[in-house]
């Protein structure tokens, strides 16, 4: 192609950065050349410049407004994501799905699987405040984390606090060594494993240290106020009803909670002080609140953990019986 050939173009971006559609140092440029391999994309003064020949830069247009597209609905594009959108024809859609809610690590599409994870992504859409309870196994802190993530992504929020009352579950585990950060972590655990499910641990570990995720016990929450965050409260099961007051209103007039729990399994020394169910029972009936309830029906783990959910509920009602008996 000769330079008089060529042609200039701007490619609009229409709200979003450079950087996340030509990636960190431009490493998505390769993908573009490999499908153009006659235009040049360049950066300039945060505008993204192609120059090339009419017919394919005709075509690079055309799927840089399916790009575009992509990344504010999902909030990320990575190479393999690209190359699907690239080698795609143009009048055939990406997704036969208007479910998914995000991509993973994998890069496997993440959707409401149930229909009360249904009713929780619309919930979390209309509402300030959503408590999910339901047993084990639902998704309910995955489904949360996957939300807040995505909240992040699209810039809806600034920053994401996970937190759980720092509740030993049956277990003495006595002395810590380490410094705060090493001694909460151990109770904190899960809601990182579901952090790196979705994002790569470099990615997570940077945010951490931006202070744009937090993680934290629910005793830090104290004396603050939660504006432009998505805040999550696992295992509210184990907070008493005074914790779980101190922290409904920590909330901040842009802000969004979600509390998860499971009334069935609390670890308190006296079952009877947790405020999880006290809680929902007071605030139900406030605009901005809702409530989603998962049940049995819902457990999506490996089918044996339902069985084995079903077992103790068994022996449960078989002990309390008894007692009722005596």
């Amino acid at each position: 192609m000769t330079q008089q050939h060529a042609q200039q173009i701007e490619l609009p971006i229409e709200g979003i950065h450079p950087v996340d559609i030509l990636g960190p140092g431009h490493r998505m440029l390769k993908v573009f050349k490999k499908r153009f391999p006659h235009v040049t994309l360049k950066e300039r003064g945060g505008t993204v410049i192609a120059i090339g020949a009419e017919d394919e830069l005709n075509a690079l247009k055309k799927h840089w407004q399916r790009i575009i597209h992509y990344i504010k609905r999902h909030g990320e594009l990575d190479k393999r994501q690209l190359r699907q959108l690239l080698n795609v024809p143009i009048d055939e859609p990406i997704d036969n799905s208007e479910d998914i809610i995000l991509y993973g690590v994998d890069g496997a599409p993440i959707k409401a699987r149930t229909p009360n994870q249904k009713r929780m992504v619309e919930a979390v859409e209309h509402n300030q405040v959503v408590f999910a309870v339901g047993p084990a196994g639902t998704g309910k802190t995955y489904l949360a984390v996957v939300l807040a993530i995505r909240a992040l992504k699209n810039k809806q929020i600034k920053r994401i606090i996970l937190t759980r009352p720092a509740v030993e579950a049956g277990e003495k585990l006595g002395f810590l060594p380490g410094d705060l950060k090493e001694k909460v972590d151990p109770y904190l655990r899960p809601l990182y494993d579901a952090l790196h499910d979705l994002m790569p641990r470099h990615a997570v570990q940077q945010l951490i240290e931006e202070d744009v995720i937090e993680i934290a016990p629910l005793a830090f929450m104290r004396g603050r106020t939660l504006d432009k965050a998505f805040v999550i409260l696992d295992e509210a099961q184990n907070a008493s009803l005074t914790q779980l007051k101190m922290f409904l209103t920590r909330l901040g007039p842009q802000g969004h909670f979600i509390i998860t729990g499971d009334i069935t399994q609390i670890d308190l020394p006296r079952p009877s002080h947790s405020g999880l169910r006290r809680a929902i029972e007071i605030l139900r009936p406030l605009e901005g609140v809702a409530v989603i309830e998962y049940t049995k029906e819902d457990v999506m783990r490996h089918p044996m953990v339902e069985e084995i959910i079903q077992a103790f509920d068994r022996y449960e009602a078989e002990q309390d019986s008894s007692h009722e008996a005596d």
